[in-house]
């Protein structure tokens, strides 16, 4: 975080008041400026008052769910960053989150390190896609615009996540490259997190829902080596 720009901001949404105090006091110490929330609509006033730069968000709420709340900011076209918090056998959980535009997951029992490196490559990347530099790329009727954060299929336009952003301009940069897994999790994450390839194949599968559905398929998946932009 640079210290010479405002602290970056963090909402924490979770129904437990002793991880709800560890994140919010862990997180200050790192310097960021926290807010924190036990239910659905405490998390919607905080988001209106003060819109986050992102969000931890557990999947167990009171009233509700995480995926709830997610599915509502995103219908607002709330991009912010999510980061979930999931039980360790919830891999169905994991996988809800991010086929609904979540961001990342973290699985419980958790370290407050972990959580603040998680939060800390999320926050890289929301840059990364904030102000890129560099001209229009386009490949078979596919256009992605870094100045405007805009994509097109065949001039329609295509709402995508910062972290969907990233991915795709990845592929497009260099189309016909295959990128295996452990690369688009360098590149796109900016870590390893222990050869878990769900995040990457669920986004892949955000991509190709919102850019190939209805057209010739352009993301192609390389079997047993990784994904491309081919035609």
């Amino acid at each position: 975080m640079d210290s010479t720009e405002r602290p970056d901001h963090v909402l924490v949404v979770d129904d437990d008041p002793g991880i709800r105090g560890l994140l919010e006091s862990a997180l200050r110490f790192a310097g960021y400026e926290v807010a924190v929330a036990a239910d659905i609509p405490q998390a919607l006033e905080q988001v209106r008052t003060s819109l986050p730069d992102i969000i931890v968000l557990d999947v167990m709420l009171p009233g509700g769910t995480g995926f709830d709340l997610l599915t509502m900011l995103r219908s607002k076209s709330i991009g912010v960053p999510v980061l979930f918090l999931t039980a360790r056998d919830a891999v169905e959980d994991r996988v809800r989150g991010l086929q609904l535009g979540g961001d990342d997951y973290v699985v419980k029992p958790f370290s407050v390190v972990e959580i603040g490196a998680r939060i800390e490559a999320l926050l890289r990347r929301l840059r990364g896609t904030a102000a890129p530099a560099g001209t229009a790329l386009s490949f078979h009727g596919l256009s992605l615009d870094p100045e405007r954060h805009e994509v097109r299929r065949d001039g329609l336009r295509i709402e995508l996540s910062p972290t969907e952003f990233k991915l795709l301009r990845l592929l497009i940069t260099r189309p016909g490259q295959v990128f295996s897994k452990a690369q688009i999790l360098e590149s796109v994450w900016q870590y390893d997190f222990g050869g878990d390839s769900v995040v990457v194949e669920r986004f892949i599968s955000n991509l190709r829902r919102k850019i190939d559905e209805g057209h010739q398929p352009l993301i192609q998946t390389v079997r047993g080596v990784g994904y491309t932009l081919r035609r």
